[in-house]
């Protein structure tokens, strides 16, 4: 079910309504390896900040790629996520999320 979320997110990378020239901008640049794709990048996430997410979205941030995505926890906790679409790095997450234990 997660993967088939994935593949719908990844065909709709830009929010509708905008210019096609910046889905095409977005897809080029996942064509030219500067952005992972979605499937990975949740499967990344997931291990820290697991969830349901409810929205994706890709933006060009000052010549940079960043996904926002939003999802909601266990126990019911929004959290919203900026992720490094180049290296599925987390840079900023709001809301309150549970603490990953390591063991």
């Amino acid at each position: 079910m997660r993967w088939l979320l994935a593949l719908l997110l990844s065909t709709a990378l830009i929010a509708p309504g905008q210019a096609d020239s910046d889905h095409d901008r977005a897809r080029r640049a996942r064509d030219a390896g500067q952005v992972l794709p979605l499937p990975v990048i949740l499967d990344r996430v997931a291990l820290n900040y697991p969830g349901q997410v409810l929205e994706v979205e890709l933006e060009d941030e000052d010549d940079r790629w960043i996904y926002e995505i939003k999802l909601v926890q266990p126990g019911g906790r929004l959290l919203k996520l900026e992720v490094d679409a180049a290296d599925a790095r987390v840079l900023k997450a709001r809301g309150k999320h549970r603490e990953r234990e390591d063991h």
